[in-house]
């Protein structure tokens, strides 16, 4: 005759994770083990005195089984070894401590799949409900060795897993199409090893795939039986899809006027709240889609992240209902806080040769209740450089952006910018106008173009010419980071594409550029990231002569090959100042190491090339090394860089020092 039992699988807080537990197990004991209370009823330990009794040290000796995740387990869930230091005890806590500890010992062998297993916890050689022990241990002289805890465990053989079931709820009930497949993908397979991971791991799948397939009521139950003879742990899970349900029309309650109108003239409600300021209208079409759609938790999701990305939101919460509607559709509501309506913020950055750079911005988010965004900006550079101005560039700009704009996920932009610019390569005045509509093809993927406009007089080596410039700029972006201020694993990457037709000089031509940058975690804990960085430009259609100095391509500085002065690599004019070229390669490897809560460091090599040639040459890089320190902040973490040119020219500086907010890439 076979022996079976069945178990439920409940949550360890201690750390272990989620185990197969007895279907009542003694709590009274652990609790009075964590607290230092009377042990359970029944047993075996005397009562303490009534006088006042002292902590005792003790020291805990574990098991090592031979299997490295069991002897894991067993750490993380030992009371004994957790609480040894953070919660001193007297002798009577440690003995109900130590009688306690063979409920975490089961839990832990049964976690890994050891339902034979043996253990014992031993005091000073003695069973703690050994009468008499805890008196024995208290009469020892103050300063005497910790009591010696030994954890003792023969774990037995490990039990396997039967081929798991799926029983619909009630009887007769359909199932979705493919929901085994989430049995195998969670590793619970017949003949696996029995530990309760796998089997948690397959619920939460499985509750997924329910989800998923449109049931957003289904529940899920449990059965689990140890067969001992056979040593096979049986696992049925116990399955009430309920009703596959379509989204009804969604609310928005937290902003807006009382009522808007929905795409097909259907009325989308929101709650009225006294400072309410976004158009209802703009959020019905955002979440109208929503209707008549089977429910899917990650549509709920995309029509969230939709309301968030007009950037009025601080927070947008979705919430289900509990039951479907009179019509049999389930309702959905998005809860919205709003920001402040206005916003101002400024930064500054530093390098030795040019002085500091300041910039300041101010927008209002919410301009025509639409979410339109309008931000102006001012930046003044090149500061200190001189005794006077001469030198002093700066640029006033504005941009408005309609988000929504003819479509789903579409952003208009519109820009315009005053700018004086000194760099050493040319001076350059220009007044510049732009269009451009962004569309996120995905939650990482976003394409924008448009028209751009510009008017401009440019000197270099003394030559000064007007330029009137018609252009076409297309962006391809790709971003799928964890932080975009200080990422620690992800990729992102740029490709530009901007055709350029000179109306003074009757000429055309187009530059291509892409880069890249990869951030690896290497201690997995974000304490140690590989950050790597690559990018390749090219010029083609027109001479050298025939494309503006300020849209060469220039490399050198703290955004590109450290050690250099800005804009230094590359071909030199007659007077020996940088000339740009038609074609760059740059590549940057960093080390980006935690120190110390919010301090860190870095250590990095640069490289970079520019050319006449359209094509690019990687046989003529230039190479800059140095370290940085980093403090991280909320807004990003403020860096230092100091970086020494590997193989410098005549004329470069003998080090660069760059100060910053954020990460250099």
């Amino acid at each position: 005759m076979r022996l079976k039992h069945s178990l439920p699988l409940l949550f360890l807080g201690a750390g272990l994770g989620l185990a197969l537990l007895p279907a009542t197990p003694p709590r009274a004991a652990t609790q009075a083990a964590e607290t230092g209370a009377e042990p359970p009823p029944g047993a075996p330990v005397e009562a303490p005195p009534e006088e006042e009794t002292r902590s005792i040290a003790y020291s805990v000796t574990l098991p090592e089984t031979g299997d490295a995740a069991l002897d894991e387990a067993i750490r993380r869930a030992s009371a004994l070894e957790r609480l040894r230091e953070s919660a001193p005890v007297d002798t009577y806590g440690l003995i109900g401590r130590a009688i306690a500890e063979s409920d975490h010992l089961r839990d832990a062998l049964r976690s890994e799949g050891y339902y034979g297993g043996r253990f014992a916890v031993l005091v000073e050689g003695t069973p703690p409900e050994t009468p008499g022990l805890a008196t024995r241990l208290q009469s020892r002289p103050a300063g005497a060795t910790p009591v010696a805890v030994a954890v003792t465990v023969v774990p037995g053989p490990r039990y396997t897993l039967a081929a798991p079931r799926l029983v619909a709820e009630p009887a007769g009930t359909a199932l979705p199409d493919g929901l085994s497949q989430a049995l195998p993908g969670a590793g619970l397979a017949a003949g696996a090893p029995a530990r309760a991971q796998p089997v948690l791991d397959a619920e939460a799948r499985i509750t997924t795939a329910l989800r998923e397939a449109g049931h957003p009521f289904a529940s899920l139950r449990r059965r689990v039986l140890v067969d001992h003879d056979a040593r096979v742990l049986e696992v049925t899970f116990l399955i009430a899809p309920g009703p596959r349900a379509q989204f009804a029309r969604p609310r928005v309650i937290g902003t807006g006027p009382a009522a808007g109108t929905a795409p097909g003239g259907s009325e989308t409600r929101t709650e009225t709240r006294t400072d309410a300021r976004t158009d209802a209208g703009l959020l019905g079409r955002i979440v109208a889609p929503l209707e008549g759609e089977t429910y899917r938790p990650a549509k709920l999701e995309e029509a969230r992240r939709n309301l968030l990305s007009l950037d009025v939101f601080s927070t947008v919460r979705a919430r289900a209902a509990e039951r479907l509607d009179e019509s049999g559709r389930l309702p959905v509501t998005f809860t919205v806080i709003e920001r402040p309506l206005r916003a101002i913020g400024f930064s500054a950055a530093y390098e030795t040769r040019y002085g500091p750079t300041f910039s300041t911005y101010w927008e209002h988010r919410n301009l025509l209740g639409g979410a339109e965004k309008l931000r102006l900006e001012a930046e003044v550079n090149r500061l200190g450089t001189t005794g006077d101005t001469s030198d002093t560039g700066g640029r006033l700009a504005a941009s408005l952006k309609t988000p929504w704009f003819a479509g789903r996920n579409q952003t208009l932009s519109l820009d315009t910018a005053a700018l004086r610019e000194r760099p050493d390569a040319y001076d350059r005045d220009a007044f510049t106008l732009g269009a451009t509509l962004e569309r996120s093809l995905s939650p990482r993927l976003a394409l924008s173009a448009g028209p751009q406009v510009e008017f401009s007089r440019v000197t270099q080596d003394g030559e000064t010419t007007s330029y009137q410039l018609l252009g076409l700029l297309g962006t391809l972006r790709w971003t799928d980071v964890d932080n975009p201020l200080n990422p620690s694993r992800g990729l992102r990457g740029t490709l530009l594409v901007n055709p350029i037709y000179s109306l003074g000089e009757s000429n055309a031509f187009t530059r291509l550029r892409a880069q890249a940058s990869t951030y690896l975690d290497l201690s997995g804990d974000q304490g140690s990231i590989l950050a790597l960085r690559g990018a390749v430009g090219s010029i083609l259609g027109a001479s050298f002569g025939g494309v503006p100095p300020d849209k060469r391509f220039y490399s050198g500085g703290g955004g590109s090959v450290r050690g250099y002065s800005y804009q230094s690599v590359g071909p030199r004019t007659a007077a020996a100042e940088p000339a740009g070229g038609l074609s760059q390669v740059e590549a940057t490897l960093e080390l980006r190491q935690r120190v110390s809560g919010p301090w860190g460091m870095a250590v990095f090599v640069d490289a970079g090339s520019v050319t006449r040639d359209p094509m690019p040459d990687f046989g003529n890089l230039r190479f800059g090394a140095g370290l940085g320190l980093r403090y991280l902040t909320g807004i990003g973490p403020l860096r230092a860089d100091i970086a020494l040119p590997l193989n410098r020219e005549s004329g470069d500086s003998a080090f660069g020092l760059y100060l910053g907010i954020g990460q250099a890439f």
